[in-house]
């Protein structure tokens, strides 16, 4: 009784109750609901709305603020930026202006030192010019016979590569004369003591024992053109040890056997004969042999002939010494033609090719200073250009 009792007191509070299960469960039937239900029901419905909506505002809000820092951040950043990119700009700008000038300032130097340069140049190239000038005007008012000095010089350089170069004595002879010639026409006392070593050149010169080198020449070259005549030696067999032993056949009737073997020994010996000998027999060339034989001995006398122009004493000799050995020994010795060759050889052997020849000559120094003091210095020297720095 009092449970019914309780629920009729409040029959609003159990309706209201089933009426929010029905509008949780379809939120549509919830609003078909009639108004009679009464306010209290009404009052959550309408107050739900207004929180959500506050705390969407609030977060756009905040939403808002953070885009709004982040787009200032993010523009400060590129400011932040442009800046350092503008004063390094700057910078290399500054840099280039700088070297710029630098370099302008190096081009002008390098210019003006080149004008200073090519100033200098003209001035000794027109120094030069004058002094080429004065000593052309000094050359022409000269007397002629001041060229003998010159020549003369000329005549003693010849006289030395004649000398040194060619050991043409002779023509070192005659030159070194035809200087002293020139010297004598110029008629001048100071000269006395260029003559006196010109004199003593002259001297020393003819003092040198003359080579006839066209002489051996010709003669080894004649020697090489008669190898091909030389006649060969036989087969040389030395002498036998046993000496054989003749029986003569008796003029007695009763030995007639003794005479008969006698008679067929003496035949038989024709056919055969055997006997020792001491020593090795030397046989004959064959033709191939005897030409290699002849371009050895020509190619021997062929080395004297260089060995003549070089001075090569030893190996002239050599040469002519193998040559003498090998004619003695393949070709007949008691030929006259083989006995002419050998004897040539032999006188051509003898003769000597090397020569002492002096290493300087006194004239060439004094002649030398003489034409230093009386032309060169007269004529103003010539000044290179110099290498541009």
């Amino acid at each position: 009784m009092t449970e019914k009792k309780t629920n009729n007191d409040h029959p609003t509070a159990g309706n209201q109750s089933d009426a929010a299960a029905t509008a949780k469960d379809n939120p549509k039937n919830a609003d078909n609901q009639p108004k009679a239900s009464g306010r209290p029901a009404q009052e959550p419905t309408q107050r739900a709305p207004a929180k959500s909506g506050s705390k969407t505002g609030l977060v756009a809000i905040a939403l808002v603020i953070l885009l709004g820092g982040g787009l200032y951040y993010h523009g400060h950043q590129q400011n932040l930026a442009q800046q350092a990119q503008l004063a390094a700009l700057t910078s290399q700008l500054s840099e280039m202006k700088n070297a710029l000038s630098q370099s302008e300032q190096s081009v002008k130097a390098t210019v003006q030192a080149s004008l200073d340069t090519a100033e200098t140049r003209l001035g000794q190239q027109e120094n030069d010019i004058q002094g080429l000038q004065r000593a052309l005007t000094e050359v022409q008012g000269r007397r002629p016979n001041d060229w003998l000095l010159a020549e003369a010089d000329y005549l003693t350089r010849m006289a030395g590569r004649k000398l040194w170069l060619e050991h043409d004595v002779a023509s070192a002879t005659l030159l070194l004369e035809s200087a002293d010639n020139r010297i004598a026409q110029l008629n001048d006392p100071s000269l006395t003591e260029l003559r006196t070593a010109l004199s003593d050149d002259i001297t020393m010169l003819k003092s040198i024992a003359r080579i006839d080198r066209d002489g051996l020449v010709l003669r080894l070259t004649s020697l090489q053109n008669q190898i091909e005549s030389l006649p060969l030696a036989n087969a040389i067999v030395p002498e036998s040890l046993d000496q054989p032993q003749t029986d003569s056949v008796s003029e007695s009737i009763s030995d007639w056997k003794t005479n008969l073997m006698t008679s067929l020994k003496q035949f038989s010996e024709h056919f055969v004969t055997y006997r020792k000998r001491d020593g090795n027999v030397i046989p004959l060339l064959s033709p191939e042999q005897d030409f290699y034989l002849q371009e050895n001995i020509r190619s021997k006398l062929e080395t004297a002939i260089k060995a003549v122009y070089r001075e090569q004493g030893e190996l002239y000799t050599t040469s002519l010494t193998m040559a003498k050995d090998w004619a003695s020994q393949f070709y007949k010795t008691d030929d006259a033609k083989t006995q002419s060759f050998i004897q040539a050889l032999n006188e051509l052997a003898e003769q000597k090719i090397q020569v002492s020849y002096p290493k300087t000559l006194k004239s060439r120094s004094e002649l030398s200073d003489i034409i230093s003091k009386r032309i060169r210095q007269q004529v103003a020297p010539i000044h290179g250009e110099e290498n541009p720095a």
